[in-house]
């Protein structure tokens, strides 16, 4: 039993033309559907105006539950912060600090020497080029996924 690929375009193309000749009608309902009840008054809903209102509510105001037991746990002081070697602390200076002069200068219309422009990009890639380099290779603890409990 052979697949005529001819059938399949024929068919195809039918499939098509039927879409496109139909395309835009909308079917006729034979009833329109049925209509809601009107609404009802906020008058003559209970609590009236006032649903947001406990005291239109009546009855008592739950109990508030009791405040958590303090459990005496006190954390341990944070460790001091890591010192950063100064060549770093320059690199991440010429990182970070480049592009914000470059956008402040573009920002507030200041026109930077052509030098001063250069020298700022020079920082930037050389900055990011020592930081790469420097790099640790291998993760500190090798075997530590970072997870603590």
């Amino acid at each position: 039993m052979q697949h005529d690929h001819h059938d399949d375009e024929a068919d195809e193309d039918r499939a098509w033309r039927a879409i496109v000749e139909n395309y835009g009608d909308r079917p006729e309902l034979e009833e329109p559907p049925p209509t809601a009840p009107p609404a009802q008054p906020v008058s003559d809903v209970p609590f009236g105006g006032r649903f947001g209102d406990p005291r239109a509510l009546g009855g008592e105001p739950a109990e508030a539950a009791p405040a958590a037991e303090d459990e005496g746990f006190v954390p341990p002081p944070p460790p001091p912060l890591p010192r950063v070697e100064p060549d770093r602390m320059v690199a991440w200076a010429g990182v970070l600090g480049s592009p914000l002069v470059l956008l402040c200068a573009l920002v507030f219309g200041f026109s930077l020497p052509a030098w001063l422009g250069y020298l700022l990009v020079a920082g930037f890639v050389g900055g990011f080029l020592y930081l790469v380099v420097k790099m640790p290779r291998e993760p500190r603890e090798p075997w530590d996924d970072g997870a603590q409990v």
